[in-house]
């Protein structure tokens, strides 16, 4: 693989998801990492899915940013490649949202997609 190949498949994480992720998986005991994969489904066509789990997998790709870990399997690395995960505070509540620059549309929630 090349480096443009490298670079476009890169996924990073704010200092906000970053800060929000080591504060939930130190709550949680026997839990080191936030997992995030796509799967089919969802009202655009993808969905995003978010688990805490104990420790990675062969295939997966390790994010890692002060002291948080986010980990994404060679598949939805497919779909996320570019992506920015972040986590947002505002009036309408809390969430991990993902600004990806390869879904040309989304629903309201953010959390589901289509390329």
């Amino acid at each position: 693989m090349g480096a443009d190949a490298k670079t476009a498949m890169k996924v990073e994480m704010t200092d906000a998801a970053a800060k929000r992720i080591a504060r939930i998986v130190s709550g949680e005991p026997g839990k080191t990492a936030l997992r995030v994969s796509v799967e089919g489904g969802g009202c655009s066509g993808f969905s995003y899915k978010f688990d805490l789990v104990a420790g990675a997998n062969d295939d997966d790709v390790a994010i890692e940013r002060d002291g948080a870990t986010v980990l994404i399997d060679d598949l939805s690395l497919v779909y996320m490649g570019g992506s920015v995960i972040d986590f947002v505070d505002d009036l309408m509540g809390q969430s991990f949202q993902i600004r990806n620059p390869n879904a040309v549309a989304s629903c309201g929630c953010g959390t589901s997609f289509s390329i």
